[in-house]
């Protein structure tokens, strides 16, 4: 599996038995799924997007947004209960316009699932980690 690092956007090839045994980046030594989100800009996402072949798991959200704020721990504690088995990334949709027009975000907070670069599945609204995790695990 190819899981590209959020950190420096190098590809690693991570064996699928390994997933779950904390993977680092060869490049700079950071976590590649460090069960709990990553914060992924316009410079970063579609380099670490294109790159991973797990399943990525993006929170769009705004510092401004209530709903975004009270959906943050839940968000978090899906990537810690979903660790090595999606990469979990929060995307400040007010910082990194590009990657939201691109997605065509209109409301906060929106989840995109992206399956080898491409959006896979989508849902706006606060969810609390339970339903995070039925979401993402549903086919």
């Amino acid at each position: 599996m190819h899981i590209a690092c959020p950190h420096c956007t190098a590809t690693n090839r991570v064996p699928d038995d390994r997933l779950a045994d904390d993977p680092v980046c060869g490049r700079c030594g950071q976590a590649l799924l460090p069960g709990e989100p990553v914060d992924l800009s316009d410079a970063s996402f579609d380099a670490v997007a294109s790159k991973t072949e797990l399943p990525i798991v993006v929170d769009f959200w705004a510092t401004w947004c209530g709903p975004c704020q009270m959906m943050a721990p839940h968000f978090a504690q899906a990537a810690r209960q979903l660790k090595g088995r999606a990469l979990f990334a929060k995307v400040d949709s007010d910082a990194n316009p590009r990657v939201s027009a691109k997605f065509g975000i209109r409301s906060i907070p929106t989840m995109v699932m992206l399956r080898g670069g491409k959006e896979d599945k989508r849902m706006s609204g606060a969810l609390q980690s339970g339903q995070i995790v039925s979401w993402v695990t549903s086919s």
